[in-house]
């Protein structure tokens, strides 16, 4: 966790970390199905013709299935000598009924794969404009893995739903209560009879199925805890090597993978177990069948051919009800995934309303009063009051946790101030847009951010006509010319993982690159030179001075070298300002900043 990080969370009083299980905990439940379901039909009806189409050619399909095995028994009777009628004709009906059954299976995985992507298409484009638009504070509060949870795997799991489970849903249940009708009417006493194994078949797949869940669930937790320790000792292992903790982590591991093992065993076995069950009940159905129908066809109740079609329909029956039993755990997973989907998309956007901010040639900066409290009760900026003129440098220092990054927060409207104002040559900063704001104001913070992209497109991100010579300049001036020199393919090198394959020294000289190209009135450095060497250190400083000319700078630094020549340099202590003034007046003063001071460069703690 970077130090920006640790100081947010020290301004914010929020916990950085949190439990593995609660990380990867999946939600089984939504809270209200009922609601959920009613938005997601929504989706389905911008689809209307697709899902039509869809439900006609299941409808169809579950037709078909229902009808050939009453053509197959007529054919028997037929051979049997128990009915009159023409074999050929009856046979030529059952392959048109099975070829049509075939198309309309082919038509309906097309029809509801189409249907799925487009649906999730639809919803997938909402949530990552809605996440786009949502105010910082809401990605600052939550788990950045739990939103990135929710555009994959929550969409994935709906999609899989739409474009599966609830077709085999739709077609379960119709050829369920087809089938119940077609062999009550053919003879009600054989159908009683043979409705006992679909009995057997209910309890042993709710009984199977739910073990079968309650274990998958289980190991996809410890799954995701050995993920995670893994990501964790990779990503930190030479912390890890330093503390001698390989065995301490080693044995972690083992623990977390001996619980996966055994879930994943228990998992397998109620899977494995469920075929072999299914059917054993499907040959009792069989045999009952086949006592009692033989029974009834001597009674004369029934013919044989009747026979042959309650045996196709006894499976016929059965099946559906063991798939509807499957993906009902399935669709439930959808559901609450679709719930937790919604519950961004009912999110407060930022509020985009204002005018446009008229700042000329001239940016003075005016804090007045200001207050501000991330959590309810627990104050982080107190009554500041500071005047930053125009063209001037003003540093921001003090202990972490102290408010310094949230003064630019509030300056740049990441977040709201509770009370007081914050002004631009007199505009009151509520009254402009958040656009018209940002457009002047650029931002260099320790926590680099690159893109997937070509250090030239990195570089015009803030100010997209900037020409040539302007990045050429600008690389000059920042002190990274020869760095993309050396890169294979100059201005266009691909940066690959955010900037992973250069230094986090070269990220953040294309950082502090990227805020020159934007050419802003106001610019606000966050500890913009931590993570380069003593000498870059220095050329960046040269670059700054110049740069930062005629400019209104606000420079937050624990590094107090990089700030020695500021205009005013305020010293800030639980969200209040301790002291304020040049570097030589607040060392002659001997109070906070001094103490700094002589603690970073003195060699001793006054």
């Amino acid at each position: 966790m970077s130090k920006e990080q640790d100081s947010k969370l020290a301004e914010r009083n929020i916990p950085g970390m949190m439990n593995r299980q609660q990380r990867f905990a999946e939600p089984e439940h939504a809270d209200n199905i009922g609601a959920t379901v009613r938005r997601i039909a929504v989706y389905f009806v911008k689809e209307k013709r697709l899902a039509a189409g869809m439900l006609a050619v299941v409808l169809s399909g579950t037709v078909c299935g229902i009808l050939a095995p009453g053509l197959q028994s007529g054919a028997v009777d037929i051979i049997a000598g128990e009915k009159q009628g023409v074999l050929s004709h009856t046979l030529a009906r059952m392959l048109s009924v099975y070829l049509l059954y075939s198309i309309c299976g082919l038509l309906q995985g097309l029809c509801s794969a189409r249907l799925g992507q487009n649906v999730v298409r639809r919803m997938r484009e909402e949530l990552f404009g809605k996440i786009a638009e949502l105010p910082v504070r809401y990605l600052d509060t939550h788990s950045h893995g739990d939103v990135m949870s929710r555009m994959t795997n929550d969409i994935e799991n709906i999609s899989t739903t739409v474009s599966q489970s609830l077709p085999s849903l739709f077609s379960g249940v119709l050829t369920v209560i087809g089938t119940m009708a077609v062999m009550l009417w053919y003879c009600w006493q054989l159908a009683l009879l043979s409705f006992i194994t679909v009995l057997l078949t209910f309890l042993a797949t709710k009984f199977l199925s739910g073990r079968v869940r309650r274990f998958s669930r289980k190991r996809q937790q410890l799954l995701g805890q050995l993920n995670g320790t893994v990501e964790e000792m990779v990503a930190g292992y030479r912390t890890v090597v330093a503390y001698n903790h390989q065995d301490i982590t080693a044995a972690d591991f083992c623990a977390t993978a001996d619980s996966l093992t055994k879930a994943g065993i228990k998992t397998d076995v109620f899977s494995g177990v469920m075929g072999p069950v299914m059917n054993c009940i499907g040959n009792i159905g069989f045999v009952i069948i086949a006592v009692f129908g033989g029974y009834f066809s001597m009674s004369g109740l029934i013919s044989v051919g009747v026979i042959s079609a309650f045996i196709v329909y006894a499976k016929q029956f059965s099946r559906p009800i063991n798939e509807i039993a499957q993906i009902y755990g399935q669709i439930q997973t959808a559901v609450a995934g679709a719930e937790r989907v919604f519950a961004v998309l009912d999110e407060e956007t930022e509020d985009k309303n204002g005018g446009t901010l008229e700042i000329g040639e001239k940016a003075a900066v005016t804090f007045q009063n200001v207050c501000f409290s991330y959590e309810p009760g627990i104050p982080v900026i107190r009554d500041f009051t500071l005047a930053v003129p125009n063209g001037r440098k003003v540093a921001l220092v003090g202990a972490t946790g102290s408010g310094k990054t949230t003064i630019v927060n509030l300056l740049m409207r990441f977040y709201d101030i509770e009370s007081g104002e914050i002004r631009i040559n007199g505009q009151n900063i509520r009254d402009v847009s958040r656009e018209s704001l940002r457009r002047n104001i650029a931002i260099v913070l320790q926590d680099t951010v690159l893109f997937s992209d070509t250090v030239r497109n990195n570089l015009k991100y803030g100010n997209s006509s900037a020409t040539e010579e302007q990045l050429t300049a600008t690389a000059e001036m920042s002190q990274c010319r020869d760095m993309i020199g050396l890169l294979p393919q100059g201005f266009d090198t691909v940066l690959t993982g955010s900037g992973a394959n250069i230094s986090q020294g070269q990220r953040q000289l294309l950082a502090i690159a990227r805020a020159f190209v934007a050419d802003p009135k106001i610019l606000t450095l966050d500890e913009a030179t931590s993570n380069v060497d003593t000498r870059t250190e220095k050329a960046i400083q040269d670059a700054m001075h110049s740069i930062m000319q005629g400019r209104t700078s606000i420079v937050i630094a624990h590094r107090l070298s990089t700030i020695r020549d500021s205009d005013l340099i305020v010293v800030m202590d639980h969200g209040e300002i301790a002291e304020s003034g040049s570097h030589e007046e607040l060392l002659a003063k001997k109070g906070r900043y001094y103490e700094l001071y002589m603690t970073q460069y003195a060699g001793f703690a006054v």
